[in-house]
Formats: structure tokens, C-alpha cells, sequence
């Protein structure tokens, strides 16, 4: 996908400078709409990347970024990190879809200060760059939510069993992982579709894991695929 960086001579410097990163080009001309028409911001540029966003944002520093968090080439979390490496005062709004502890820590962790669920942008997005803009973090109702929740259960507490996946739970795994169906990994191992569906329970319910974006990152973590 092409990256832009529009206009960049002459967007005054008292304008509040956005960087757009979303690899579907309907998103980003959703956020594009409900941003560009505020009084005092300006859409300085959009990608589709995390890599691209890296090089935009050391083109044109920007005053916000806001990027989703999965995207192809590098996701949000690390292109987060290599922006903030080289220019500390960006601010960072992180898009999700995936409602879970881990995104939330991991989009801490890796220096953003705001997080909105791509379902609430539409009502939480403007508000959300507002209190960036003046450097404040903003968590969306659904992401402050599940924040309070994990002080009552940290995440990386101990598993509910201290068991290690079998091998046939690794290889379900590894192939989750893969973005294989049930379906499609039944095939693969021999084995119906049901089996499967135990296999992946059983190994979550194991390491205490939520979702399948938990189960891909314990396998990046683990080494059972490549990133």
C-alpha cells in the first residue's frame, strides 16, 4: 500500500500535527473524517505499516500517532517503540479490536498513552487525540475497564495448572498461530475438528490465557514460530 505525507509545507507549526496508520484504507478514511474537520489538527500524513510509520514519523513529526495495532510488515507495539526512541514527545493512540489484559499492558508497556477500541472510535476517538494533544493519557471506557480488572489479577500470574502444553497441544498451537481453522488443522493432524477445539481449551485454559491474540503470542514468546 502507498504511504502520503500531504500538505507538510503548509500546515502552520500552531496546528496539531496527525499521523494516520491503518493497513485498510476505509479505516483510515473513517479516522481521516473524524479528524481533519477539528479546528487546529491536521492529518500530516497516513501509512499502512508499522515500518512505514517509523519512516513517516521521523519525516514528519507529528504531534499525535494514531495506529492500529496489527498491521503487516511490524504491528503498533514495536513501531511505537522505534518512534518514541528517537522523538520521546510524540504521543501515541493505539486502535485495537482485541479487547484483552495483554494488548492493554503490551500498548502501556511500549510507551502509548492512549488506547481506543476501533468499536468506539467513532465516539471516543476525537476525545482521545484531545487529551493526548495535551499530553494526558486516555484510556476508552472499555480499555480503563479492563485495566481496573487486571489490578485484581495481574497478568503473568501463575497458570491454573503448572503443566506444559503436550506435544499435540504445541502442535495445535503452532498451527493457531499459522491462522489455520479448526477445520484446517483437523486436517492436518489427523484429527476432527472437536479434537482440535479441546486441544486449543485444554492448552489455554493451561498457561491462563483469554484469547487467540494471547495464544499467538505465547507462541512467538515460546519460540514455536517465527514473528
Amino acid at each position: 500500500m502507498s504511504i502520503s505525507a500531504e500538505h507538510t509545507q503548509s500546515i502552520s507549526t500552531e496546528l496539531l500535527r496527525i499521523l494516520l496508520v491503518d493497513d485498510h484504507d476505509l479505516v483510515r478514511q473513517g479516522l481521516r473524517s473524524m479528524l481533519d474537520s477539528h479546528p487546529g489538527w491536521a492529518i500530516c500524513g497516513e501509512g499502512a505499516t508499522g515500518r512505514q510509520a517509523i519512516e513517516l514519523a521521523q519525516q514528519l513529526r507529528p504531534d499525535v500517532v494514531v495506529m492500529d495495532i496489527h498491521m503487516p510488515d511490524m504491528d503498533g507495539l514495536r513501531a511505537t517503540q522505534e518512534i518514541l526512541a528517537f522523538n520521546p514527545q510524540t504521543e501515541i493512540l493505539i486502535l485495537t479490536l482485541d479487547e484483552t489484559e495483554a494488548v492493554m499492558r503490551a500498548a502501556t508497556a511500549a510507551g502509548a498513552r492512549g488506547v481506543v477500541m476501533k468499536s468506539d472510535a467513532a465516539h471516543e476517538l476525537v476525545s482521545a487525540v484531545a487529551a493526548l494533544a495535551r499530553h494526558e493519557p486516555f484510556y476508552a471506557t472499555k480499555a480503563s475497564h479492563i485495566m481496573v480488572q487486571s489490578l485484581a489479577h495481574p497478568l503473568g500470574a501463575a497458570p491454573i495448572e503448572h503443566t506444559r502444553p503436550t506435544k499435540r497441544e504445541r502442535d495445535v498451537v503452532i498451527l493457531v498461530a499459522e491462522g489455520r481453522s479448526n477445520k484446517e488443522i483437523g486436517a492436518a493432524l489427523n484429527i476432527s475438528a472437536k479434537t482440535v477445539e479441546t486441544h486449543r481449551r485444554n492448552v489455554m485454559h493451561k498457561l491462563g490465557l483469554k484469547s487467540t491474540a494471547e495464544l499467538v503470542r505465547y507462541a512467538v514468546r515460546d519460540g514455536l514460530i517465527q514473528p
